[in-house]
């Protein structure tokens, strides 16, 4: 693609790197095939190629519009077109450079910006997301009825092993899943225990840092990112083997610390020494023997590989081997490469087209009859248990009850 980069972005680190992204795209359109939102609207401009072309005009001096900023904001970010890309076109990346730029030149409805704000403020806060859901569930009762569909089923943890190994492991604990789902954590260090690894996780660590830098906060982002830094520096230099996401949202970005921070000095070579470490929980188990984790099971479970395990961390089918290994009757999930909508803020974000795509992905994984749905990533677990009428569990959970 023939680039013009304007005389205001050329210079700019963003500028040079959205130049180099477009550059490398060839206009064959294989990524439509496996764009969700074309795929609901039919529309160029709700696929990545379109997508594409409207960041193209605003680097090159064209005037965002409120048309080029909804358009912008239907995306996904699922980076299943990376995943289908002949020419490794870096999409998630421009599409994050793509948003702020488009909001810096186009204003946001008042609600718009209190909802974003909001969710930036009290979602991305541990402690605080905390509160709200403790609201939530006391004032269940009186709530409409879609909202408190979304509130998550209460769990009980159980313990969590002592530090009692010499392998150890950093598990990000995150923003909203201490108090949505706090069983996953704790299942994963149950079974790491039984594995010869102990599993500890950094108070001081927080949000991962990418609601921030969907909704165009990069600072924000790089920020949360620097403190978690921070936190996992001292145990990293003890000698923890790796930093373990339950959460393959978090996981995506964690991974990608090295490129957040690359322009901060004196965080750029602790960032990449983090991204290095960075492992989604199944990398770390394909890697383990888990003969002691198997046994004869009935059970028939879906799996729904979140599309940040499978195209933003390219780990496709790692769950479902991982589990047929460990002796689960696996049902089939037709168009599994697919969204189910949830794509962290999205499904509050843009409601409609969320829901769209939560019953298509429902009606996939029901299509089999299987006793649960287990998926790698809490967003996915929490709207697909808001309409599903199977338990939504995570994988981690089937192995520590063994």
């Amino acid at each position: 693609m023939q680039t013009r980069i304007s005389d205001a972005f050329r210079d700019t680190p963003e500028g040079r790197e959205a130049d180099a992204i477009l550059r490398s795209c060839v206009h064959c359109g294989f990524c439509t095939a496996t764009c969700p939102t074309y795929q609901l609207l039919g529309d160029e401009l709700d696929g990545p190629r379109g997508r594409i072309y409207l960041i193209k005009l605003v680097l090159e001096g064209g005037q965002a519009s409120e048309k080029t900023q909804a358009h912008l904001d239907r995306c996904l970010t699922c980076r299943a077109c990376e995943t289908t890309c002949p020419s490794g076109v870096q999409y998630g990346h421009l599409v994050d450079i793509g948003r702020t730029l488009v909001d810096r030149q186009v204003g946001r409805p008042m609600g718009e910006r209190l909802l974003r704000w909001g969710l930036r403020r009290l979602v991305a806060h541990r402690e605080r997301f905390a509160a709200l859901l403790a609201a939530g569930r006391l004032f269940r009762p009186f709530l409409p009825a879609r909202w408190r569909a979304h509130l998550p089923v209460r769990q009980v943890a159980g313990s969590w092993p002592e530090i009692r190994h010499a392998r150890r492991m950093l598990v990000l604990q995150g923003c909203v899943q201490p108090s949505a789902t706090p069983l996953t954590n704790a299942a994963a260090a149950r079974v790491l225990d039984r594995l010869g690894i102990s599993l500890l996780a950094a108070d001081e660590a927080g949000c991962c840092g990418a609601i921030s830098q969907h909704l165009g906060a990069t600072e924000e982002a790089r920020g949360a990112a620097r403190r978690n830094i921070d936190a996992w520096w001292p145990h990293i230099e003890q000698g923890a083997e790796a930093i373990i996401s339950t959460a393959s949202g978090c996981g995506v970005l964690l991974k990608d610390y090295d490129h957040l921070l690359r322009d901060d000095p004196a965080y750029a070579d602790k960032a990449r020494h983090v991204a290095q470490m960075s492992r989604d929980l199944i990398e770390v188990l394909q890697q383990e023997d888990i003969d002691q984790l198997r046994a004869d099971r009935p059970d028939s479970i879906a799996v729904h590989a979140p599309c940040t395990l499978q195209h933003g961390q390219q780990l496709p089918g790692a769950v479902e081997a991982l589990l047929e290994k460990a002796g689960f009757r696996l049902t089939e999930v037709p168009d599994a490469h697919l969204c189910c909508g949830s794509a962290g803020t999205y499904s509050l974000l843009q409601p409609e087209l969320s829901g769209k795509l939560l019953e298509q992905k429902l009606a996939a994984l029901n299509s089999g009859a299987p006793e649960y749905i287990v998926t790698a990533n809490i967003g996915c677990q929490m709207h697909l248990a808001s309409r599903s009428v199977r338990p939504v569990l995570h994988w981690i959970e089937l192995l520590d009850r063994v």
